[in-house]
């Protein structure tokens, strides 16, 4: 494999469409003689408006490329958030997904497109949706679903030999799911295997992932725990327990507890967790647990899909777990903070304006309360500098630019509940599926770095490649 060259008639081509160099918008265009697929199709959570776009010109402008068919791995925004895009640059492109990806695209994408004009209403964004729920309807009727462990034909129409493929569980969140595509090479089947977001071991609602059983010729391998060596060196039990120890505390001196959690997978991972720690007496049984927003239609989903997908309890269904509704209005807010409490709000990575946001606002200065974070935070974004902050001993933390610096007096501290496999379990996968290419992807550069140079030092008969954005590998 090697930088585009001019070749003729190449087999196989891959370009990432999306930034490589942190956790943005994934989509990744794979040319598989003569087929043109994009792998994922999502949006930039740091950026707005056509920066947080894939670099779809990058098509437009090579003769040779063209786009017959998306896959959809799952419906997080920065792997979903810009399908309606492709499809209106695109529109004979079909997509295809899991059955429970494509209810949850019909709930998140008409949310997407509502923020995104509430936020231009308010003065809060500078451009105007990327898409309406109008033009939403429009485009369902490409959305083909299939069952992970089914074969589904992705050939496209110059392909000069068949393509299949076939969805893999991913033990990420619900729906999600890794792909697998097959073709002919010569006479000889090729096999790439994209892992997307993938975790090996189960969670508190979702065991962990399935994979192909035969070898494959390219890895595409998320690396995004790739430089988070702590990860590697405790268990989720462990990481559980600690975070029951660390709640009881805050709600014995009489403080509330806000948990930030993106509204797929972790927010219901989260609350499952709070049942157990309430069933064990961990946790007092009578203490409020607030949830607002998307995260909670999303709950009624994984609850509607128990028996259908896989669960490590069929029978548990996460809106057993007694839940308020976060008042709207911020008076009722502060009401409700006279109580000790449990919040369990989006953003994940508490994104300005977000319920997490303005929670973590209210809390901050207050050292009875506290901020636990259950999952990725880039280190750009308002969780990842609210840990660094409090990490460094710092005075003052600004979780918004508008209202400026606040004393930060509030208990910070990151709980491991992860839904990425770390990178040791990573290591494991590569030699599981003994591929001869690795592209690594889904991760910072430090990630991708270690990723690699581990990679090469345990399996020296792989080829590991680092792709930049806009870059042509040819196979």
């Amino acid at each position: 494999m090697h930088a585009l060259n001019g070749k003729a008639q190449p087999q196989m081509i891959f370009v990432a469409l999306g930034d490589t160099e942190a956790i943005g918008a994934n989509c990744y265009f794979v040319k598989l003689d003569g087929t043109g697929l994009v792998l994922d199709v999502g949006v930039d959570p740091n950026e707005e408006g056509p920066e947080s776009l894939p670099r779809f010109e990058l098509i437009h402008r090579n003769p040779d490329w063209y786009i017959d068919h998306a896959i959809i791995t799952h419906a997080h925004h920065d792997h979903i958030g810009a399908l309606p895009v492709l499809l209106r640059e695109f529109p004979h492109v079909l997509v295809h997904m899991t059955r429970v990806t494509r209810q949850l695209a019909d709930l998140l994408l008409p949310a997407s497109a509502r923020l995104q004009r509430r936020r231009l209403q308010e003065g809060r964004s500078n451009y105007g949706p990327l898409f309406d729920e109008k033009q939403l309807e429009g485009y369902s009727y490409l959305y083909l679903t299939h069952e992970p462990g089914q074969d589904f034909n992705v050939t496209g129409l110059r392909g000069r030999s068949p393509v299949r493929a076939r969805f893999y569980y991913a033990g990420h969140v619900l729906g999600a799911a890794g792909v697998l595509l097959t073709h002919e090479e010569d006479g000889r089947r090729q096999r790439v295997f994209y892992t997307s977001d993938t975790n090996l071991r189960a969670q508190a609602i979702i065991p962990g992932g399935d994979y192909p059983e035969e070898p494959v010729d390219v890895l595409i391998l998320e690396s995004t725990a790739g430089a988070d060596p702590e990860a590697e060196r405790t268990t989720r039990r462990l990481e559980e327990e600690r975070f029951g120890e660390a709640v009881r505390r805050v709600l014995d001196r009489g403080g509330s507890v806000l948990v930030p959690a993106f509204a797929l997978g972790r927010a219901q991972e989260v609350l499952a967790v709070i049942d157990r720690l309430k069933r064990e007496k961990t946790l007092p049984a009578d203490v409020p647990v607030y949830t607002a927003g998307t995260m909670r239609a999303v709950a009624d989903l994984y609850d509607r899909t128990r028996f259908l997908t896989p669960r490590l309890d069929p029978s548990f269904e996460v809106f057993r777990v007694e839940q308020r509704r976060l008042p709207r209005r911020l008076e009722a807010v502060k009401q409700a903070l006279a109580e000790a409490a449990i919040y369990v709000l989006s953003s994940g990575m508490m994104f300005e304006r977000s319920l997490s946001n303005r929670m973590a606002q209210l809390l901050v200065e207050d050292e009875r309360h506290a901020i636990f974070l259950v999952g990725f935070a880039r280190e750009d974004s308002p969780a990842g500098q609210l840990l660094a902050a409090a990490e460094a001993g710092a005075e003052a933390i600004v979780l918004d630019k508008q209202r400026g610096p606040q004393p930060l007096r509030c208990e910070v501290a990151r709980f491991r509940f992860s839904g990425h496999s770390h990178r040791r379990d990573l290591l494991r996968l590569v030699e599981r599926l003994q591929p001869r290419h690795v592209i690594l992807v889904h991760g910072d550069e430090d990630a991708r770095e270690w990723m690699a140079d581990n990679i090469r030092f345990f399996y020296p008969e792989v080829t590991v490649w680092l792709p930049r954005s806009g870059e042509p590998l040819e196979l």
